[in-house]
């Protein structure tokens, strides 16, 4: 194996943390005051949005006509002071990662540097694959998955995929990728270990010696 991409919200940090659900509550302010959906309609069409295209985004994007920086800029407008601080365990672990390191996620740029900035681990990866790197298209459409490896320059049977979504991991094992599910433990066929937190990640290295 020569490279390994972490995902980056509720995989770098715990879901308990409910950062995230900070942005879904900006998600929902977005269409309900910017792109003026009724309220009553919002989970509805997120709920359909993700099943057809993988985030809400795209929907509003497809359907509404949505500006995708506007958009990004505003569910991402969040304040991370008192729910993230610096991970030196994490940090610790990643070092001893003897591959090459890089965060792939369906967040923002900018978001995801304020989020490694908070956990101590700006400048712990070689690079940042935010939703832009496939014209916004995100997890797990094949697209992304397909740009960050030719933008790393390594096949995908030399990569290992961290992720939360075992979705997002299901795209990956049909791409050739070795995987690590971050979380509860949920049996699927395509996950090859699951490890409760990343900072486990090293330990289960082996599966690929």
């Amino acid at each position: 194996m020569e490279c390994i991409l972490f995902d980056l919200d509720n995989t770098l940090y715990s879901a308990g943390l409910e950062v995230f659900r900070l942005i879904d509550r900006r998600i929902n302010r977005y269409m309900i005051e910017v792109v003026g959906i009724p309220q009553d309609e919002v989970e509805d069409l997120r709920r359909s949005y993700w099943k057809r295209y993988g985030v809400t985004m795209q929907g509003l994007m497809r359907h509404h006509g949505v500006d995708p920086e506007d958009y990004l800029a505003f569910v991402h407008d969040i304040e991370l002071d008192g729910l993230l601080r610096p991970d030196p365990e994490l940090c610790r672990a990643l070092l001893l990662l003897p591959l090459r390191k890089a965060v792939f996620t369906n967040s923002s740029l900018d978001h995801s540097e304020r989020v490694l900035a908070a956990l101590g681990l700006a400048g712990a990866f070689e690079e940042i694959f935010d939703i832009r790197v496939a014209g916004y298209l995100p997890k797990p459409c094949p697209e992304p998955y397909h740009a960050v490896l030719d933008r790393m320059g390594v096949p995908a049977s030399r990569c290992i995929m961290v992720d939360d979504a075992p979705e997002n991991l299901r795209t990956a094992k049909d791409l050739g990728m070795g995987t690590i599910l971050v979380g509860e433990n949920t049996p699927a066929p395509w996950i090859d270990v699951a490890v409760p937190e990343a900072v486990g990640v090293p330990q289960v290295l082996g599966f690929w010696s």
